[in-house]
This record gives structure tokens, sequence and C-alpha cells, in this order.
């Protein structure tokens, strides 16, 4: 028997699975700052596939345990979050969260029931068929709403002992016989002991967190148990038999990694005593928030001062840190510059050259003072008997620890033990510094500690979200390509700065591999693209060109009208408050008419309001500032021209709806309100369709292709990848194939041989007909200044008089993918009608451009009939 997220693909299909949709119970109640990723979409597919399908083959029998074993910051709360909202819609009511650790459990409060935390995961307004449900923490079921979602939080320890001691309040084995309920495990792996362990027959009965949790679910056959994990031993054989039948989903932390949702990790070894070792790092701690800055983006980046063992060797480093901030000079800076030999701290040092030392030292001095760190250890929380005040000390220090991300959260710097190792969600933590020496490695393997640093390492890998242009997707790393450095790229990465100590390093190196986070090169493959030399010998190569267009700043000249931007011009409606309504008896039957009038409509132009209001509901928004209206909108000159002029505000019209006497009697206040409401729908529909660049309409640069595809193009591809397996069997004696090989894509592949088959039927109309694999060479943009780089080019000259060579661009794409990148289809779609007339002519020759939709083999006939009648314009 196979694990369950192979399985069910198997029996399924994956495009069957794929094609499934999430339903808008889920979408609309989610909160919608956090955009579902590919990946938990399929979460949810999976999940939907499971609940909602008939018996299958591999289905566990009621009640069903399921595992979803997902990598740490990949958004495991989150897919929690949505199956609450989808288990409700099927009736459950009661759900029970619990986990080993106090800390989790108060984020996790956050996230389900703290409105005012950033991290909160719902919508403001949960609503089923119109009805709002409201989201309440429970102590028991027997305080539960049965039109609310209820959730009971608690340790694995507490729950434990809860139902071997009966306590006031506290869960009972009699709860869980009455009620179904939904059991959600996080960090599930801490209640395997009794799987991991070759316990005796005596011992099964003795009590312990895996049979507790196993005996109080099995109570009610309509049970359900989620269980959560980022650590999943998939090398022990009694973890391995237990969870075939129950792993429904597995993204691990090398996927996370591959995907792009991590930032890059990199080992900084330097021979420097610890105290240079800090100022080192935190220069280059500074130059990436400086970097963030220079280009709009706000970031505060984090940094963790590790101890080994022991709280007082965490305290002393805390005070060794702010004795080397107080006391920091030019000669300490200078002495880093001049010793350090690493290329990003020379480069961080290039940065400040235009500057003085003496101003960059103010500057850490305020970034890195006392009162910006924070001393935490995990012994601290976990006592059971805390003084009052400390108590309060601990919960805020939880606060700021789980919101550090936040604008008004000033810690820069932490000093800990062992308290950030699980459970803590943290996106700006930027620099590691191991303020140890020792090892606890035993035959070249990674001890306790350097696995514990791995993991470490792990949670801070967290990407910090952040976008520069309009095409860039924000929660994925950006700067990737190789030979093309960016100096953006330092904020997509992790630094860890460590002694240089080979044996050391080489023990950390397989910790982090074997979590995922680190690549080892064992897991790569590297293949070379080849030209084909028949090709080379071509007039193509030697003299052909490639028509591309380029990215230029948007300066809005346009723009003549709120139209321009996408402002629509409908009314909106406002509502005239009329005092009316009646006190009623709570339980009293009888209906009680309404009494309030009948409502009348009325239209009003905004050149009927006077100025003065319209002017100072426009101050109210920091958005109409009159140097954001003139960059958006550059042919006004005034406020005035915005308010009066047509195609602005003047054009425009409030509906105000309330009672006869109200509509003849509408205040200046209501004006000055209704036109507050009306200015936020405008910004909504201009911040919607705001792009800071622009792909030019014109392709005027022109390079020749022998000099913009490469005689080899060298590529690093992951071993189990789909594009590693190579077509080159099939492509050897296709001479209008350029390459030796294509490491594509399934789909990519597909195409190929799908325009194998057509290349006869082509060549009776058009001759040196040569398809040509992009590997990020050329690229495109869009109208919005979003970046394409189509995966084939075509080029292929008309046998007719005219003699016009066709460059088309094409890219295949998968099912999975054809929704989310839409916009590029789109764009083929307009180079197609933009050129579908136009002739280039460039020195004695003749070019058209053109594009077609994706290649997708379920709807390949669709294409070729798009890519033939593409051909004949």
């Amino acid at each position: 028997m196979d694990f369950l997220y192979k399985t069910i693909v198997s029996e399924f299909g994956k495009k069957y699975i794929q094609k499934i949709e999430i339903p808008e119970t889920i979408k609309t109640n989610l909160n919608p700052n956090f955009q579902l990723r590919p990946y938990q979409i399929e979460a949810f597919q999976r999940f939907l596939c499971f609940f909602e399908d008939e018996p299958f083959e591999s289905k566990q029998p009621k009640p069903y345990q399921l595992m979803h074993n997902m990598a740490t910051g990949s958004g495991k709360t989150l897919i929690m979050a949505g199956l609450i909202l989808y288990l409700y819609r099927k009736g459950y009511r009661k759900f029970l969260f619990f986990v080993n650790s106090k800390n989790i459990i108060n984020k996790t409060i956050d996230n389900f029931i703290n409105t005012n935390s950033s991290k909160y995961l719902f919508g403001n307004n949960i609503t089923f068929e119109n009805k709002k449900v409201s989201i309440r923490k429970v102590d028991n079921f027997e305080d539960a709403n049965l039109n609310d979602i209820n959730i009971c939080f608690t340790t694995i320890h507490k729950l434990h002992s809860d139902i071997y001691i009966e306590k006031e309040n506290s869960l009972t084995i009699e709860d869980f016989k009455q009620h179904k309920i939904v059991f959600i495990s996080d960090e599930a792996h801490h209640i395997n002991k009794k799987t991991k362990s070759q316990i005796t027959i005596a011992q099964l009965s003795k009590p312990n967190w895996e049979n507790t949790v196993d005996k109080i679910f099995n109570q009610n056959y309509e049970n359900l148990l989620l269980e959560f994990t980022a650590t999943l031993d998939y090398e022990h054989k009694n973890i391995v038999e237990k969870y075939k039948p129950k792993v429904l989903f597995r993204y691990d932390l090398r996927q996370f990694k591959d995907d792009g949702y991590s930032k890059d990790v990199n080992l900084l070894r330097s021979e420097m005593t610890d105290d240079e070792r800090i100022i080192q790092a935190i220069i280059l701690n500074q130059y990436k928030q400086d970097i963030a800055l220079k280009h709009g983006i706000n970031l505060k980046p984090v940094m963790l001062f590790k101890a080994q063992k022991l709280i007082k060797d965490s305290l002393e480093n805390k005070a060794n840190f702010h004795r080397i901030i107080e006391n920091l000079t030019e000669k300490d800076l200078r002495n880093i510059k001049e010793k350090s030999k690493i290329g990003i701290i020379q480069t961080a040092f290039d940065f400040y050259k235009n500057n003085s030392f003496n101003k960059l030292i103010q500057i850490l001095k305020i970034n890195f003072a006392e009162t910006n760190c924070i001393s935490v250890n995990e012994e601290n929380l976990e006592k059971k008997s805390l003084k009052k005040n400390d108590l309060a000390e601990l919960v805020e220090q939880q606060f700021v620890l789980n919101s550090l991300e936040d604008n008004n959260n000033p810690i820069r710097a932490i000093f800990a033990v062992n308290k950030l190792n699980e459970g803590w969600d943290v996106l700006n933590l930027f620099d590691i510094v191991r303020l140890y020496k020792t090892r606890d490695s035993k035959a070249g393997k990674p001890g306790k500690t350097t696995t514990a640093e791995a993991q470490l390492i792990g949670r801070g890998a967290r990407y910090f979200p952040f976008k520069i242009t309009n095409d860039q997707d924000r929660f994925k790393r950006k700067y990737d390509i190789p030979n093309n450095i960016n100096e953006l790229k330092i904020i997509e990465e992790l630094h860890y700065h460590t002694i240089e100590d080979s044996k050391y390093i080489s023990e950390l190196k397989k910790a982090l591999i074997d979590t995922g986070i680190y690549d080892d090169e064992k897991d790569f493959v590297e293949r070379d693209l080849i030209l084909k030399e028949k090709f080379k010998n071509t007039d193509l190569y030697k003299k052909g060109v490639v028509f591309e267009n380029k990215k230029v700043k948007n300066k809005y000249e346009n723009i003549r009208s709120f139209e321009d931007l996408g402002v629509k011009k409908r009314n909106i409606e406002f509502v005239l408050s009329s005092g009316e309504g009646v006190v009623t008896e709570a339980f009293n039957e009888n209906e009680v008419k309404s009494v309030v009038s009948k409502k009348k409509s009325k239209d009003i132009k905004l050149e009927q309001i006077p100025n003065h209001i319209i002017k100072n509901a426009l101050t109210k928004n920091d958005f109409y500032h009159f140097s954001n209206i003139k960059h958006y909108f550059p042919s006004i000159n005034s406020i005035n021209d915005f308010i009066q002029q047509q195609g602005y505000l003047s054009s425009l019209e409030i509906t105000f709806k309330g009672t006869k006497e109200r509509i003849l009697n509408v205040t200046n206040s209501d004006y000055f309100y209704a036109v507050i409401k009306l200015l936020n729908e405008i910004e909504k529909d201009i911040r919607s369709n705001l792009y800071d660049y622009l792909g030019t309409s014109d392709f005027k640069e022109i390079s020749t292709i022998k000099d913009k595809f490469p005689e080899i193009v060298k590529l690093k591809i992951g071993k189990n990848n789909e594009r590693a397996k190579s077509q080159a069997a099939f492509l050897v004696d296709e001479d209008w194939y350029v390459y030796n090989d294509n490491f594509g894509t399934s789909e990519e592949k597909r195409f190929v041989e799908m325009f194998a088959r057509r290349i006869e039927n082509i060549s009776k109309n058009y001759t040196d007909i040569y398809l040509i694999r992009n590997e990020r060479k050329v690229k495109i943009f869009d109208k919005k200044g979003r970046r394409f780089e189509p995966d084939f080019l075509l080029f292929l000259k008309q046998k007719s008089k005219e003699n016009i060579t066709y460059q088309m661009f094409i890219e295949p794409k998968g099912s999975q993918f054809l929704e989310k990148d839409k916009w590029k289809a789109d764009f083929l779609s307009e180079i197609r009608c933009e050129f579908k007339n136009k002739v280039i002519n460039y020195s004695s020759d003749k070019f058209r451009l053109t594009g077609v939709p994706f290649y997708n083999n379920e709807n390949e006939n669709e294409f070729i009939e798009s890519f033939e009648s593409a051909l004949i314009e």
C-alpha cells in the first residue's frame, strides 16, 4: 500500500483533482489579505476529493484521520481556517485545537479569534447563506452555540490531564461521546510516542498523549482528526505504517523552497572574534534595511543572537552586545572593512561610501538601542508557577515576538537559547548569529544542537513579501536569475553568521539538506542546450534578428479623465438617516409591521454640491493630495480643475436615498459624507488600474539571433523535476528545432511533439522554419509593464512573393496555470491584433510579429486552428 497522497492521485487523476472548485464559503470568508497559493488550493482540492467522493479503494473507514505534512511557513494555519469554514457548512460546530506549546496556542488564538491582529485569518463578516456566524473561544462544548463556530484551545498536556483528572469547566470524556467534533492537531509529530516506541502489551493501557487522543477521538463515529506537521519521520517504519492511509497532502520544505516561497539561505563563515562577527552582522543587517528603503520597501530586518544551552550565556551575549553598540567607533568599522574578505560585506561598505562612518554609527546606535532588543527563552514561558507581574511580562513578550513585522514593533535584535526553534512565525528575520563554538556531532553525523540550528534556520527562511513591479508575485523570490545580480537579492536571503570550521559547516549543511532548505548538489543535474551545427550555417542564424519591446516608466501622459484609469461611471448610493424606528418586545410572537417610511431616491451631480464641501472631503483622504492627483492626472493644474473639469468629479453623480422629507432637506453634512464615500470608491477603482511601468507598443529593440541565443545554454535542474527528462532522441533529426534538446515541462514537450506532426503541412507555404527554445533570453512587456518570457519563438518565411518572415511568440501552459497566467494569453492576443496588418521593414527584409493562445494539450485542436489562422493574416 502506498501513501494516501499518492493513491488519491492514481485513483482519481491529477487533472480531476485540479478541476475541483473551492467553495465560495471558503474563499469569501477568509481574510482577503491572505491570497491562496497554488499548493494551498491543491490541499483544499485533495480534502474535498476525499471528503465528498464516494468510498474509493484507499479511503479509510470512519472516523477519518488525515495528515497535512506541510513545510514550516507554508500556511498550515490558513488551511486549518479554510477547513473549519468548509466543515461548518457540512454541519460541524465544535472544533478542538491542541498542540504541545502554550506559545503556539496564543499565536493561533490570534489567528482565529483576535480580529484586531494583523494575522487574523478570517474575514470581517463570516456569513453562510446570508446568516452571520461568529467564531467563539470556549472552554468546553457545553457552552457551544449551535449557530456559531466554537473552538476550544488547549495544550496536549492539559487535554491529557483533563481527561484523567476531572476539573470544573474542563473537557471530559462525556464531551466526546455526546458531540461530533473536529480535532485539529498542530505539530502533530509530538503525539506519536506510542507509535515510535517499542511498547509492550502491558504498557499499552498506560495513559500517554497518543492513546489519550486515540481514546477521545474514537468516542464518536462522525469525529474528524486533522493533523498538521512539517516534520513527519518518513524514515521510521512504525510512523510510515501508521500514516500511509492518512497523509492526504505532502508539501515539504524542499518543494516550498524550489517553488520560490522561502528566502535563500547563506552561511556566512568568518575567522573573526565574536565582537567582530557581531559588528559585521549588524552592518549587513542595516544594509538590507537601507537597500529596501531605497526601493520604497518598508522593511525592518530582525537579527537573532543565539546561545547554545544556558540562559546565563544568552544574557551575557545581550550585555556584551549593548556594550559593543554603546562604544562603537569609526575604528571598529574600518577594522571590519579592512579585515573582511567577504564580497557582500564589501558591497555593503561600498553602499555607504558617500557617507561618513560617523553617520552609519549614529544610525546603528539608534536602531540597535537597548529598547529595541529583547531577551527570550523557552523555559520561562513554560513555567507553571509564575508571579502575576512575570506572567504579564511574558504575555507581552509573546505579543512582541508574534508581531515583529508590524510597523509599530521596534524590535531589531533578539537574544535566545531554544525559545524560537518551534511554533514561531516570523517573516522579517534576516540574520542569525551563532555565538558559541562547540559541536555535538558523533561519527560525522549532526548532533541535537546542530539539528536544532538547522530547524531554526528553516523557520527564519520564511520569505518577506514585497514587490517592485506589478508583474511580480510578492510572496515569491524574484531575483534567482543567474548572472543577473540585482541589489534587491539581498532581501531574499537569510544569513547565518558562524565561525570558519569546516567540520561544523559540513555537519550543518547535512542537517540543512535533511530539512530541505539547503540544496544538495547531488539533487541537481546539469544539462546543456547546444545549438545544432546545421542551424549555425543558416542565414537566419547569421543575419536574422529578433524584435522585443522595452519597459519604461509610466508617466501617465495619456490620462485625460477618470475613465482612462478605470473609474466606473456608476452612481454610488448614499442612504440618508431618518431617525425612524420602533421598540418591540423580544418575546412577542406577534408580527410587528415596520414603521419606517417608504424610501425615495434622487440623483445629484457633484457640480450641484458646493465646492468647499468637496474640497473638505478631499482633505480627509491622503490619496487626494494634489501631488498625487498631479502624478496620475498630469493635465490637472489645480484642485479646482479636478473638481470642475469634465471627465473628473463634476461628471459624476450620487444617488441619495431616504424618506420624502429627508430627500427634500439634504444637508451639507449629508453632502460631505456622501462625497467621502464616493471618493473612497474612486480611489479603489484608480488603485486597481495603477501601474508604475508599461511596455512600449512598438517592438524596436532589435538584436541579432546570433547574439540573443548562445551556442551553449547551461541549465541546473532538480533531478526529480519533470524538466530533467531529455527529448534529444526525438529531436536529433529535426532540423527545424535549433537546439539539441528540450528540457521543458511535460506540456512544453507535448507542444514540440504536436509541432513535429504539423511541420509537413506548414512547409507547403513556408520555408526557413525554426523553432527556438527561449531560456529567459527574450523578454517582452505588456501594457502594465509585466515581464513575459515566452517559452518558444518560431521563425518562418513565406514562400509567396512578399517573403515576409514571421516571428511568433508561443507559450505552452498546464491546465493548473491557465487562469493565473491569463494576462500572458491576453498579451499574446494583443500582439496578434496590433501587428495583424503591419509589416516591419528592417534592412532589406520584411517581418511580422504575431502571437497565439496558450498551447494546452487538452485543447490542442483549438490551438492548431488559432496557430494556422495566425499564419494567413
